[in-house]
């Protein structure tokens, strides 16, 4: 049912297509151009995002994946041996996630051409996943009639299925010293760095238990060797997938800072920013039961599983909308080592086609 040779041309003409974060024009106009030739009425919002569907009989259901990538990712040539497909190693791939939105176009196509039957589809490939989920969060879900959604953006063996993914809160400092010079008069100066320092050294960082994670990955400041610095900027962030947990986590990074300040005589302003919310979906959820059923008649151990990071299906859970996240057999994301294998194409387009209701031979 499955055209494989056209899955993985499409696959390796899209990750051709450069389409870095905030810059998807290009590959945006391919792809709604190849929706409408399926009959889908297609429109960009005004996030950037393409929004189409197709008409159905039945609860509709939204499929969803994300247009950009990751840095490397200028000038990918991909390289298909052995059944595996790479870049040539100075790039990303872009399988993340690419891998969805060629799995979503191939089960469009095959609906279409040889007239299935199937639920009614809404189809929202967005934006600037990679940046905090930007275009998810612009998406007017008022606008789509979907209850259930399948997001195609994750990693592992086919069958697994993502079903509940961590609360992100990004943390923004900046300490306040005081300038001197260091050579001449450096006790008249707040080293900034030392105060940053020291909190993020009291800070519990890393693999706080099995729900919750943090990490500073951004500390920039000072002028010049023989200046005392009177400014820091440090960036974190916290996730849990308890809320309490969560909230624990950033007031312990937060009074650490603040400590820190007060010891030296310091200033520190803080910001924390909720980047998206925690969900999880029991194994009753009606779209959870369905994915678990067609991997299982397609020969596949189904896999619920809890994600370390967020996705599109975060916001979509948020807004009312209940997704799960799909993996699509990509490996190795966000670095130049990324490969995808075509069998696990294949096998999750039949997936995907399997939740949609329609039997898949093989």
């Amino acid at each position: 049912m499955i055209n494989r040779d056209r899955l993985v041309s499409t696959f390796l003409k899209l990750v051709q297509i450069d389409s870095p974060s905030g810059q998807e024009a290009e590959i945006a106009r391919h792809l709604m151009a190849e929706l409408r030739s399926l009959g889908l009425t297609v429109e960009r919002d005004a996030t950037g995002n393409v929004i189409a569907r197709l008409a159905g009989v039945g609860p509709p259901i939204l499929l969803s994946a994300h247009m950009d990538t990751v840095g490397p990712g200028r000038g990918v040539k991909p390289a298909l041996k052995d059944g595996i497909i790479t870049s040539d190693g100075t790039t990303i791939l872009g399988a993340d996630d690419k891998s969805g939105v060629v799995v979503i176009l191939e089960v469009l196509r095959v609906l279409v051409e040889q007239d299935l039957p199937h639920p009614p589809l809404e189809v929202a490939l967005t934006v600037s996943e990679e940046q905090g989920l930007t275009g998810a969060k612009g998406l007017d879900l008022t606008t789509l009639r979907a209850g259930e959604g399948i997001v195609l953006d994750s990693g592992g063996e086919i069958g697994t299925v993502v079903v509940s993914a961590p609360s992100h809160d990004k943390i923004g400092a900046v300490v306040h010293g005081k300038a001197a010079h260091a050579g001449g008069e450096p006790e008249k100066g707040i080293n900034a760095i030392v105060v940053a320092s020291e909190a993020i050294a009291a800070m519990p960082l890393g693999r706080i238990d099995e729900e919750t994670t943090a990490n500073v990955g951004r500390i920039q400041g000072g002028t010049a060797t023989n200046i005392v610095p009177d400014r820091v900027e440090i960036a974190g962030e916290a996730r849990s997938h308890d809320e309490r947990k969560l909230e624990a986590q950033v007031q312990a990074m937060t009074e650490a800072l603040e400590k820190a300040a007060t010891r030296h005589g310091a200033t520190v302003d803080l910001d924390v920013e909720r980047s998206y919310s925690t969900f999880k979906l029991s194994e009753e959820e009606g779209i959870v039961r369905r994915a678990m059923a067609a991997a299982r008649n397609l020969g596949l151990t189904p896999a619920l599983v809890p994600s370390g990071g967020g996705s599109d299906a975060n916001i979509l859970n948020a807004g009312g909308i209940t997704a799960i996240n799909v993996s699509t057999g990509m490996e190795k994301v966000h670095t130049t080592e990324e490969r995808i294998a075509v069998a696990d194409l294949v096998k999750c387009a039949e997936l995907l086609l399997a939740i949609l209701g329609l039997e898949v031979g093989g």
